[in-house]
C-alpha cells in the first residue's frame, strides 16, 4: 500500500485499517485450507479463531457506533475462542462481514465526530481514542495472522512487505518510483 500524505485523521484510520486487513488477507492467502485451523498448542489460538474473535469484536464495537456501546449485551466474548468456522468460506464471510462493519461505521464521519463520547464497556472515549484502541487491537491480531501463517509456509513464503536480505534493492526501487511502502 502506497503511503499517502495526509493531514485528515480520518483518512489516515481508514489506510490504516484497509493495510492491516490486506496485511492479514496475504497471509491468510498463502495457507492451505487445514493451517487456517491449526492452533501451535494449547494456549495459542489458530488463524481462524483469531479471525472469529475479530469479527465478534468488530460487531460489537462498529454496530450502531455512535449510538450504543461498544461492548453488545449479546457478544460472549469467550465463545469466539471456541469452534471455530468450519470452512475457509465460512471464515472468509465473517472476515468480510466484520471489515464491512467497520467502513460502513468509519466512512461517513467527519473531523467533527472525533470529539463525541461513546463508550466501550460502560467507559467513555472520544471517537478518536476509540478508533486508535481499534487499531491497536486489529494491527496486533493481523501480526498474529501473518506470524501464524510464516510458520506455516516456512521458506515458501512469500514476503507481505520488504523481502529478507533485499532491503537495498526495495528501497532503490521505491525511490525510483517502482514500488509502494508503508
Amino acid at each position: 500500500m502506497a503511503h499517502e500524505f495526509s493531514t485528515s485523521y480520518l483518512k489516515d484510520s481508514l489506510s490504516l485499517f484497509r493495510f492491516y486487513k490486506k496485511l492479514a488477507e496475504g497471509a491468510m492467502e498463502q495457507v492451505s485450507d487445514e493451517q487456517l485451523f491449526v492452533a501451535l498448542d494449547e494456549e495459542m489460538n489458530s488463524i481462524a479463531i483469531v479471525v472469529k474473535h475479530m469479527a465478534g469484536n468488530m460487531r460489537s464495537r462498529w454496530t450502531d457506533f455512535l449510538t450504543t456501546d461498544g461492548e453488545k449485551p449479546d457478544r460472549n466474548r469467550d465463545s469466539e475462542f471456541v469452534a471455530s468456522p468450519a470452512t475457509r468460506e465460512e471464515l472468509m464471510r465473517l472476515w468480510k462481514e466484520g471489515w464491512g462493519l467497520v467502513f460502513n461505521a468509519l466512512e461517513p464521519l467527519s473531523d467533527s465526530d472525533l470529539t463525541h463520547k461513546i463508550t466501550i464497556r460502560g467507559e467513555p472515549h472520544s471517537v478518536m481514542q476509540a478508533i486508535n484502541r481499534q487499531i491497536a487491537h486489529y494491527a496486533y491480531h493481523c501480526g498474529q495472522i501473518v506470524f501464524l501463517a510464516k510458520h506455516f509456509k516456512a521458506g515458501e513464503w512469500k514476503s507481505l512487505s520488504v523481502p529478507r536480505n533485499r532491503s537495498a534493492e526495495f528501497n532503490q526501487k521505491v525511490l525510483a518510483g517502482e514500488a509502494s511502502q508503508r
